[in-house]
């Protein structure tokens, strides 16, 4: 048997959920195992799949719910004043209020913006983006919990021009 069977071989176990294979010829015998931690994954794969899209959207739909109060503001806030715009996340990401923990937040609540000031910091894969306003005015609500993720599209603020 040669190298390039081997390495065959071995592509063959890796695509498998084969834990082992032993072949004996002659004076030559060869036995490819699966690594230790992989034999488990495929033993719990057809349940992780199962678990992980349960458990881990029930908290991000309990982190929207939360959002749904924000939501239940939103057509509130538009009531008040119908020339209110919002700000919108451009991307899916983690939003931030502040540049870092001991710093104060871009803005607040009745803060004066002008088109193009960073108004927040939105982390996605790893990246800081900061979002500008597009809109000159008076920051009115503040939409989104600090640290919360949000989804492309989600308004973030309502200014007031």
């Amino acid at each position: 048997m040669d190298i390039k069977q081997i390495q065959e071989l071995i592509k063959l176990i890796n695509k498998s959920n084969i834990g082992e294979l032993s072949i004996e010829q002659k004076d030559f015998k060869i036995t490819i195992k699966q690594k230790e931690d992989l034999a488990p994954v495929f033993a719990h794969g057809p349940a992780l799949p199962q678990i992980l899209p349960q458990v881990s959207l029930p908290p991000v739909a309990a982190q929207i719910v939360p959002a749904a109060p924000a939501s239940d503001k939103k057509p509130a806030a538009p009531v008040k004043s119908e020339n209110q715009i919002a700000i919108k996340s451009p991307m899916i990401g983690t939003f931030y209020r502040q540049p870092s923990a001991d710093k104060p937040a871009f803005v607040n609540v009745g803060d004066k913006v002008e088109k193009g000031q960073v108004v927040c910091i939105i982390e996605a894969m790893k990246l800081f983006n900061e979002i500008e306003s597009e809109v000159s005015g008076t920051i009115v609500k503040v939409l989104v919990e600090d640290s919360s993720p949000v989804e492309f599209d989600q308004p973030l603020f309502l200014v007031e021009p």
